[in-house]
């Protein structure tokens, strides 16, 4: 069965996850963090269901949730993240998770995207400025990656790296993202049966 494991600290954006993981219908999701209990920026409790020290690079899917506490290093999950890409495992950054990312020269080698390339200047590790895309979302083989404001551009790009973007998905997204007014217009009402 596909696994896909979330990575959030604390202060974490809870936005940002929420449709992709509302997509993985038939995998096991769990969560991950550095401690055993996370707040989201929005004032939810998390009770995670691994440290990043018990976890292996054999999921299907790491998916690093943006947020507030980033701006901390943590080599059991550096190690993880080059893990996971060496064995192609893909890897979803959004937010402040990129500029972690960024910060620990994981962006060497890919095309990328962020919040803003400017807060990278100090990070002697930030290598390769010019694969910078100010794009939404970028995708290069299994990272991708996003900006803060880019949760269901971000959600399509995953689902579609890994093979998952169905029909029903790109509908489900499409109606987050037209509105159901619109959306009815272009499709008919997803309601009625």
């Amino acid at each position: 069965m596909k696994q896909a494991i979330f990575v959030m600290m604390d202060q974490y954006a809870d936005w940002e996850g929420a449709y992709l993981s509302s997509q993985l219908t038939d995998w096991v999701v769990k969560t991950a963090s550095n401690q055993p209990e996370v707040t989201s920026i929005g004032g939810w409790t998390t009770r995670v269901d691994y440290q990043i020290s018990e976890l292996k690079p054999e999921m299907t899917l790491l998916v690093l949730i943006g947020g507030n506490a980033w701006q901390h290093d943590d080599l059991r999950l550096t190690t993880l993240i080059q893990q996971c890409l060496h064995r192609k495992v893909i890897v979803g950054a959004i937010c402040g998770a990129v500029d972690y990312l960024a910060r620990n020269g994981l962006l060497t080698g890919y095309r990328h995207t962020g919040n803003a390339q400017f807060l990278w200047q100090s990070f002697s590790q930030y290598q390769n400025p010019t694969d910078f895309d100010p794009q939404q979302v970028v995708v290069d083989r299994q990272l991708v990656t996003a900006n803060g404001t880019a949760a269901l551009a971000f959600t399509s790009a995953v689902l579609k790296a890994s093979g998952q973007l169905t029909t029903a998905a790109k509908q489900a997204l499409d109606l987050q993202q037209l509105g159901y007014y619109e959306y009815t217009r272009q499709y008919g009402d997803p309601f009625k049966p």
